[in-house]
């Protein structure tokens, strides 16, 4: 059988039409003024919550047709509960205010590694914000979604509401929104079944000017009274009136809540349409959405499109989903009774029908819902042969949510004949995070790659092989060593990574690049992991290559992150300031959509401009990363920006905002499998030396079991040579021989181990924590020794913070150095720099003389002068830590200093103080 699995997830149209109003509606001017009262708040959120058949969705549709302004509909429903899901639909209801919306953001959702939800909302709210006019955006039937992600979605939207746009949201229950927040800020506009319900006159005006009965007063008054002006039984009792002789009778015949009425109408009216119409309606009732030839498959009977437009006319709970009235659907309440009744009367048809749609959506290349109703005709076969097709494009999209869940939905031992299945079962849960099982999964894949059953045929047996892809099929041994490889890099045994991405390696056909990609990338992290440079170099430049051959451009960018950090550890700057250039180019090529990594590259480049000491430069990159940020971010970037920036804030003086910022880079680590090489502990504790705070540093030595005498090791080298500080630090407040040959003894190995690696830029910074160490000692000659064999490595790649965050003792040694005849052009560049760095602290931005007034109980730092002309401002505390690039807890910080030092206790009080001494 061939399938149809070009869309997996194909967006359809009807899910972002606005319904249109009935020709005959009923005016309800209070409603829409309430509604209207959100146009001119900004923001505002329109929250229509009340049960089912309330008209909901009626109401917003004919305000939406009166209010004058733009609108973007999306209507929900149980499927959207993935968030690559509901994000493409999210941006193509957007792109019917502005076509160009969201641009690019599809080929980043499908990517190998999507950004977090939280960016990619950011990229589409900036682009929102700049949509001129003001436009509505509605989600009607919020209620159908049960997912957190997508909760944290709405909420993350709603706490950053453009001011151009109005959300809209139709539910049954309350969302997960924070409505009381909403509500004392005068942001939320309410509508729930108390107003919704119609009154008298709006109950007369439906029933005899809408639907065409001629009700007494009393007998309106009587339904309105039962039904409590609920909409869809005052509807229900309508259709179930026509032809009625005793009308009076009818209506006092029933009574009780809605469940009841609707039960009962229901049952009226399906008794008095002829046969046909009957089965049509129920056994139509398992579809989300109704078009004529779908109908026809599903009854296996011609006609549907006529029976649709009939049923439309004449008010049966059909809501038109395009102008073309091609599709439709029937109110939620009505669907799921006529369901009730169709499991109740004809429940041998349930399986049949469902199958039918799965067929017919299949052939019209739609396999999420192909897949769906295969599920629930429980023909769990038919399921599994269009879950082996689609799981290429749903892992290339990265639907993983919504692949796992339907390989949930199949029983248990089904995926265990079918080894292609069973493998992609294996693989989604090691990329969801859920280890457990895979492994099994993987060994019962083996076994029948171990037997001879032949593939291109079902077999009969029930206990026979069944595979449905023989592409995929043929792939297997290589899949199940990456996968393998995968389940190793994740609890770091390098040992059997190394392994299995081999054989995956050598299993891969030379057209395979996605898997001789991906096998290259875990064989270059496990060379980098354990300090094999030169072999990580090669294998991660190969995958590069690999993975833009298979078209995975955004994974290949990623790949320069960890190609460029090893060429930085082997001292190749150069190299990889090419590196980053060269990936920037592939990302923002002209004409197409920035490329997530693109963020990425400028913080590789700023980290490369202030090792040059191109501070000003490193800054303005930084910045253009933060301004790109969202969709062209890789996972790692906040973490990386974040200790960049905390790494350029110390080179500037700024010690405290750079622990703010490594603070939060701790917060938002991820490594995404590289090896964390420079714990951001250890740097903390760099900083805290820096401050002088010797007894936190000794503290951290302590936590992580350091001493002179371990064994060394890569991953834990950057511990050790900042252990190396913390004890020279020691040994200069408290000087002791035994003291210095300790420390001496450390570097002296971790010298050794480090040229052996080819870790040239460890070696520089060891050479000069020895030449340090010796100056320190007393011994000039000796330290001179070291300092120019570091001076030789560093001058060809044009190393300098690496000599100026050493600080003066280092300007001192050069100089001798210089006096010496050592490296004379380059030794006389770095004591120009270690001038300039000297002139910026002392004079580059001079306090105002009136800052050190007697008036002040002590002189405001740099910093907090910057911050202090900042609060004259109309800025709020998160828009001066954006505008200084700084933690808005740290704005908070200084900001608390500046009121202790001016003795006051407000921003106002704070600037007038402020001017008043002649300080701003």
């Amino acid at each position: 059988m061939l399938y149809n699995l070009s869309m997996v997830t194909p967006v359809l149209a009807t899910k972002l039409y606005i319904p249109t109003a009935p020709p005959k509606v009923v005016a309800r001017p209070r409603l829409i003024e309430r509604l209207n009262e959100g146009l001119h708040r900004t923001p505002s959120v329109s929250l229509i919550s009340a049960p089912a058949g309330f008209g909901k969705t009626t109401l917003v549709s004919e305000w939406i047709a009166s209010c004058g302004r733009p609108a973007a509909w999306l209507s929900l429903d149980e499927n959207d509960i993935d968030p690559v899901r509901f994000l493409i639909y999210l941006t193509s209801a957007l792109q019917n205010i502005s076509p160009n919306l969201g641009v690019g953001l599809l080929d980043v959702l499908q990517s190998p590694q999507p950004p977090p939800l939280e960016s990619i909302l950011t990229s589409l709210l900036n682009e929102i914000t700049v949509i001129p006019e003001d436009f509505i955006f509605v989600l009607d039937d919020y209620h159908m979604i049960d997912s957190k992600p997508i909760d944290d979605v709405l909420v993350f939207l709603v706490e950053h509401l453009p001011p151009s746009m109005r959300l809209v949201i139709t539910t049954r229950e309350d969302p997960a929104l924070p409505i009381p927040r909403l509500r004392a800020r005068g942001q939320l506009i309410e509508l729930r079944a108390a107003d919704l319900r119609f009154s008298p006159s709006e109950a007369a005006e439906f029933l005899n000017a809408v639907m065409g009965l001629n009700l007494s007063a009393e007998d309106v008054a009587a339904l309105e009274t039962r039904t409590e002006g609920w909409v869809a039984g005052l509807q229900l009792a309508a259709l179930s009136m026509k032809g009625n002789k005793d009308v009076t009778g009818f209506i006092h015949a029933f009574a009780g809540d809605h469940r009841y009425i609707v039960d009962y109408l229901v049952e009226e009216v399906l008794h008095r349409q002829p046969e046909p119409i009957r089965n049509f309606l129920m056994q139509t009732s398992i579809l989300d959405r109704l078009n004529g030839s779908l109908c026809d498959a599903v009854i296996s009977q011609p006609g549907g499109k006529a029976r649709l437009e009939t049923l439309q006319r004449g008010n049966f709970f059909l809501i038109p989903l395009d102008d073309k009235r091609d599709w439709y659907r029937y109110h939620h309440l009505f669907a799921d009774v006529l369901r009730m009744h169709l499991m109740t009367e004809q429940p041998d048809q349930v399986p049949a029908l469902h199958r039918r749609a799965s067929e017919w959506y299949e052939h019209n290349g739609s396999a999420d819902n192909a897949i769906r109703h295969a599920l629930a005709a429980k023909d769990f076969e038919r399921a599994a042969d269009l879950v082996e097709l689609a799981m290429p494009a749903m892992n290339r999209s990265r639907q993983l949510a919504t692949l796992l869940g339907w390989l949930k939905a199949l029983p248990d031992e089904l995926p265990r004949f079918r080894p292609v299945l069973n493998a992609g079962y294996a693989s989604v849960s090691l990329s969801s995070g859920e280890f457990e099982g895979v492994e099994a999964r993987l060994q019962e894949v083996e076994r029948w790659l171990d037997t001879t059953a032949d593939m291109h045929e079902r077999p009969e047996s029930p206990t026979g092989m069944i595979v449905v892809d023989e592409e995929e099929f043929r792939r297997l041994p290589g899949m199940i060593a990456l996968i393998r490889a995968g389940q190793a890099l994740a609890r770091g045994d390098m040992p059997e990574t190394v392994k299995n991405a081999r054989r995956a390696f050598d299993l891969a056909s030379e057209n395979d690049h996605m898997m001789r990609g991906g096998a290259a990338s875990q064989l270059g992290l496990a060379a980098w992991t354990r300090g094999d440079l030169e072999s990580a170099r090669r294998m991660t430049a190969d995958s590069m290559m690999n993975l833009r051959l298979a078209g995975y451009t955004s994974a290949a960018i990623g790949c320069t992150i960890v190609l460029a950090d090893i060429q930085i550890a082997q001292g190749r700057l150069h190299d990889a300031m090419t590196t980053y250039e060269r990936a920037l180019q592939w990302a923002t090529i002209p004409g197409a959509p920035i490329l997530r990594g693109a963020a990425d590259m400028y913080v590789g480049m700023s980290n490369l401009h202030r090792e040059h000491n191109d501070l000003k430069t490193a800054t303005q990159q930084l910045l253009i990363s933060k301004e790109l940020g969202g969709l062209t971010e890789l996972p790692q970037s906040p973490y990386r920006w974040c200790a960049a920036m905390a790494t350029l804030q110390a080179a500037q003086g700024n010690l405290d905002d750079a622990l703010e910022l490594l603070n939060e880079a701790e917060r938002l680590y991820d490594g995404d499998f590289s090896p964390n090489v420079r714990p951001l502990a250890a740097r903390k504790t760099r900083v805290w030396l820096a401050q002088g705070r010797f007894g936190e540093a000794l503290g951290w030595v302590r936590e992580q079991g350091l001493s002179v005498d371990d064994d060394l090791s890569y991953l834990r080298e950057f511990e050790h040579i900042t252990l190396a500080r913390v004890l020279l630090a020691r040994y200069q407040s408290d000087p002791d021989d035994r003291s210095f040959l300790e420390v001496m003894e450390l570097l002296k190995r971790l010298l050794q181990v480090a040229e052996e690696g080819g870790r040239t830029t460890n070696v520089i910074e060891i050479l000069s924590l020895q030449a340090l160490a010796y100056q320190m000692h007393g011994d000039i000659q000796a330290a001179l020794v070291p300092l120019k064999r570091a001076l030789t490595l560093a001058e060809p790649e044009g190393y300098v913070r690496i000599f100026l965050d050493e600080g003066s003792s280092m300007a001192q040694l050069l100089r001798e150095a210089a006096e010496s005849g050592i490296n004379p052009d380059y030794t006389g560049k770095l004591l120009a720099a270690f001038e300039a760095e000297q002139q910026r602290k002392t004079g580059e931005v001079p306090l105002p003389a009136s800052s050190a007034s007697p008036s002040l109980i002590e002189p405001l730092s740099q910093r907090e002068l910057e911050i202090l002309r900042l609060l004259k401002t109309e800025l709020s505390v998160p828009e001066i830590a954006r505008e200084l690039v700084i933690a808005a807890s740290t704005v908070r910080t200084h900001t608390k200093s500046i009121y202790s030092k001016l003795n006051v206790n407000n921003r106002r009080t704070a600037v007038k103080q402020a001017v008043e001494l002649g300080l701003i």
